[in-house]
């Protein structure tokens, strides 16, 4: 069978034919398998969704109650048959609970990775390597400028500069789900052990992340604090709180900013970042090229992001390889506002 006969794109998304599905639908579809919980992948309004505990507790917690009519969670390395096909839940390594969808019919293997990364990271299940013959690929940092580094280099220019400023404020903009409880844990890790305060948008998400057994310290809210009492504090907040009236209550903050994004000196100007954080929760372009060797896969359909560039090395490497051109998903500078009901700062 070919590979296209058990996966193809539609204006809804990448649909399985076979099964009777979509993965990460842009739009309501009958049958849903979401990879995990960033809202550009995971939208309400579905009939059915199969996805990870963590991936629908996330959108119930974002979308409420009835964000489907019915779910069903799948462990990684289950397998459960679906029509005609067989699907695998792997980790993705991108944020808790994500993962990546290998979908069997007959002899052919194809993983739908979703987001992902392969560096370290303490908050979720590291990546896995699955072999295939087709492997789908993000590519949002698919270009060889971006090599994202060590991360706890980063963190540690952080605690560096508040040691060097103990009279300011650092304001950390990181998003929700995922990112912010990321930073918080490699601050940890990193010995710093005073509290470490949150907009009122991270707190529903970053308490999930602490009943899932993940150690991330004292933790307050920044609502109804003294302004005076937040100096040399760190607080972490969505990135559009950074520039808006709510750093009001803080004593001469410093803007920071955690995105992979920050590796481009003009990202950091245009948003005003005084300190620029290059933390990524998406694969950089070493370990995107390194994960597609390791699949093995002798093709290769690149997703949203820089995907020209990843499919000329592809292609070079003696590969099948195309773009998808799926529309619809955000970059990391974008999947990842706040929804309303996520409590919004006062």
């Amino acid at each position: 069978m070919r590979p296209q006969d058990i996966l193809m794109p539609v204006a809804a998304g990448l649909c399985c034919k076979p099964g009777g599905f979509h993965i990460d639908p842009v739009r309501p579809v009958e049958r849903a398998v979401i990879t995990h919980g960033h809202s550009d992948h995971a939208r309400p309004g579905h009939g059915a969704v199969l996805a990870t505990q963590e991936t629908l507790d996330m959108m119930r917690l974002r979308y409420g109650d009835n964000f489907a009519r019915s779910t069903q969670a799948v462990r990684y390395g289950e397998e459960i048959g679906v029509g005609d096909v067989r699907i695998k839940f792997h980790p993705a390594g991108h944020v808790l609970g994500s993962a990546q969808i290998a979908v069997s019919c007959k002899d052919t293997c194809i993983v739908a990775s979703g987001d992902y990364k392969d560096a370290p990271d303490p908050t979720c299940t590291p990546f896995e390597v699955v072999p295939c013959d087709v492997f789908i690929t993000e590519a949002t940092f698919g270009l060889p400028v971006f090599r994202h580094g060590d991360a706890t280099l980063e963190v540690r220019k952080l605690l560096a500069s508040v040691k060097l400023f103990p009279e300011r404020a650092h304001l950390v903009g990181a998003y929700s789900l995922g990112k912010a409880q990321r930073v918080i844990a490699l601050i940890r890790e990193a010995g710093y052990d005073a509290p470490i305060y949150l907009h009122g948008a991270m707190e529903n998400i970053t308490r999930y992340y602490e009943s899932r057994g993940v150690p991330l310290g004292e933790l307050r809210l920044v609502r109804g604090t003294k302004k005076a009492e937040l100096a040399g504090t760190i607080t972490l907040a969505p990135p559009s709180a950074t520039s808006d009236i709510w750093t009001r209550r803080f004593p001469d903050p410093v803007t920071a900013f955690a995105s992979g994004w920050m590796r481009v000196r003009a990202r950091a100007r245009q948003r005003g970042v005084e300190l620029p954080l290059v933390i990524s929760d998406h694969a950089d372009w070493d370990g995107l090229t390194a994960t597609i060797d390791a699949t093995g896969a002798h093709e290769v359909w690149v997703t949203h992001g820089q995907e020209d560039a990843l499919v000329h090395w592809c292609t070079a490497k003696g590969l099948i390889a195309r773009p998808l051109d799926l529309v619809g998903y955000g970059d990391e500078d974008s999947e990842e506002e706040p929804l309303p009901n996520e409590g919004a700062e006062a």
